[in-house]
């Protein structure tokens, strides 16, 4: 059985605000659709060709689903450059023992960011390993 992550959502309290951080920091592809048979706005995330996933976008609602996270991480060729980029988009980086990244030995350099509505997640910037 192969048990691999194929799609990703992030829950918004402002879609389209979201929308521009990830299209600005990352050069993800963002388009508003209708989810068929549901009847919500639903923002299709495209992350690039290759191997990855692609996921959604849609608003927070107050809903027992209410969800707060966006835990995955990124690989990126350049983590300096796409830190820059979180922090001028209005992003958040969390540091570790004062360092915004950092390094993971055998894999590469590691940060945690948050987006503007508050979910986390990671950046690699691979050295030796490299997704699959």
């Amino acid at each position: 059985m192969n048990n691999r992550p194929i799609h990703f959502e992030i829950q918004a309290d402002n879609a389209e605000r979201a929308k521009k951080f990830y299209e600005a920091v990352l050069g993800w592809k963002i388009e508003k659709t209708t989810m068929p048979g549901v009847g919500m706005d639903y923002w299709m995330v495209m992350t690039g060709t290759g191997p990855g996933i692609d996921g959604g976008l849609y608003e927070r609602t107050d809903s027992p689903r209410k969800v707060t996270a966006f835990d995955c991480t990124i690989q990126v060729e350049d983590i300096d450059m796409v830190i820059a980029a979180i922090k001028v988009n209005g992003g958040q980086i969390q540091s570790w023992e004062g360092k915004e990244k950092w390094e993971m030995k055998g894999l590469g350099w590691f940060s945690r960011a948050i987006d503007p509505e508050g979910n986390g997640f990671g950046l690699l910037q691979p050295m030796e390993w490299q997704a699959k």
